[in-house]
Parts: C-alpha cells; structure tokens; sequence
C-alpha cells in the first residue's frame, strides 16, 4: 500500500471506534480494541493490495478485534467479597506426607534437587545435571545418596 497509514487513521478512526464501542461499549475496552486495531493494521500496512477497500478491512479487523476482548474478559476472574463457605473434599493438599516433604527438605541441596527433578520431576539424569550443574553421574549419585539418607531415617522411625 502506496498511501500512508496517518491518512487512514485520520480518515477511518472515528468509524472503528464507533464499531469497537458497539460492540464492547464505551470504555477502556473499546479504546484498547481501537488501538490493537491500527496496530494490527500498521503491522500488515504495507502488504496490502492497492485495490483494498480500507475501510471495510479495519472494520473488519476491529470486530476481531473486539471479539478478542471479550474473550478475554470471559476468561477473567471476577474479584467478589463474598467467598463460599464449602469445604474441600480433598482435603489440605500437602497434609498427608507432611513427614516425607519435611525429611526431603533436610537433605543436602544436591541430593534434594536431585531427588525432586529426576523423581518428582521425571526428568531423566542427564536433564537435571542441565537444571543444577554437574555431569548426570554426579547427578546419579546424589539422588541415590538422598534416597540412601531417606531409607535410614524411615527405618530408624519403624525401628521399636
């Protein structure tokens, strides 16, 4: 496109405003869905055929537009004052092996790491030596070293 796109603004604004604020309401929304449309419309400005109908074409990008808006806002939460009152059939997430998440947190940093990104993770040895430094065989050893620790304080517990 051989035109300048000020001109277009200039000269189509008014028009997708009116088509952003009939269909968002006037707002924020509107001006928002307004100004992702020209630059939407900046971006594609030069590929542009010369014989384009542009007021047709930023019409019809400002409905997309403004369809994108609305989408967003029914994928938004609504703040409330008023919070429910049921309880979780779930229980507290994290309740039921307080124990074991506490023993793996008193581990060395290496071992615990090693032991949450290869087992709790599944990532393989080679991808966690990646994550915390190290070849995979260091990596190896100090899973199996944490695990090593885990198993003796687990058996001094059952121990009588």
């Amino acid at each position: 496109m051989n035109r300048p796109f000020e001109r277009a603004v200039e000269q189509y604004g008014t028009t997708v405003l009116r088509v952003c604020r009939a269909v968002l309401g006037a707002g924020a929304d509107a001006d928002d869905a307004w100004s992702e449309t020209f630059l939407s419309a900046l971006k594609a400005w030069q590929a542009l055929d010369e014989g384009t109908n542009i007021e047709a074409w930023l019409v019809h990008v400002a409905k997309r537009k403004a369809i994108d808006v609305t989408r967003a806002r029914a994928r938004q939460a609504i703040p409330t004052d008023d919070l429910p009152e049921s309880v979780s059939t779930e229980g507290i997430p994290g309740t039921e092996n307080r124990d074991v998440w506490t023993d793996v947190a008193a581990l060395p940093e290496r071992q615990r790491l090693a032991i949450g990104y290869h087992y709790l993770g599944r990532l393989t040895h080679v991808e966690t030596a990646e994550l915390i430094g190290g070849t995979p065989d260091a990596v190896r050893r100090a899973a199996a070293d944490g695990l090593k620790s885990l198993r003796k304080t687990y058996r001094k517990r059952d121990e009588p």
